[in-house]
């Protein structure tokens, strides 16, 4: 063999042929595993806390919403008469039943309504209680006060605000039920106002 090819390449001494003299990747990155620069020292992944900590927040959050909400009164409570209540005297009521297109049953309680105050009315709204025979709470349903608007052909109702009760106005009403109770016992309820909206 002759002296040039015995001599190495770098002229360093004893380095293979073909080496490098860049540094190696173990050099540049530290000779431990990749994966250990993105775990805490317990193990777990930094994303892993990151995605526990936001649950937290947000149950947190939602349980702090849920304590803030206003408790809403039972459907089934009575509410105490309106102020103007006694200045709009019901009476003459009679109730009556339809079928509807559905082939349900429609239930109406008709009646007369004065505004014996010194305000414009512009909306009413009462609460219906119909009592039972079985020592149970009555059912009360809260329903707008409408105006019969004509009775022929047909009975056409409007709202109290198409129509406002002026002082000493004198107009016959209608309330409209999809269902009654199934324990009503068929006695007139009571109608009670209210809420009213004056002018």
């Amino acid at each position: 063999m002759s002296e040039l090819q015995q001599s190495p390449i770098d002229g360093g001494g004893g380095a293979k042929p073909g080496a490098s003299d860049q540094p190696s990747l173990e050099t540049i990155f530290g000779s431990g595993s990749l994966d250990s620069e993105t775990k805490e020292p317990g193990g777990l992944p930094v994303a892993a806390w990151g995605v526990a900590a936001l649950i937290v927040m947000v149950v947190v959050g939602a349980l702090v919403i849920a304590g803030r909400k206003k408790p809403t009164p039972p459907p089934s409570s009575l509410l105490p008469a309106d102020a103007y209540a006694a200045s709009l005297p019901l009476s003459q009521f009679a109730m009556s039943e339809s079928a509807n297109l559905s082939g349900g049953k429609m239930t109406y309680l008709d009646g007369h309504v004065q505004n014996t105050g010194d305000r414009t009315v512009t909306g009413v709204t009462v609460q219906v209680v119909f009592q039972n025979d079985e020592a149970l709470a009555p059912a009360i349903d809260t329903v707008p006060l409408t105006l019969i608007r004509m009775k022929e052909p047909y009975i056409d109702i409007e709202p109290v605000s198409a129509a406002p009760l002026k002082p000493g106005d004198y107009r016959e009403f209608r309330l409209t039920f999809e269902a009654v109770p199934d324990n009503w016992n068929s006695q007139m309820p009571e109608v009670r106002v209210i809420q009213t909206q004056l002018k």
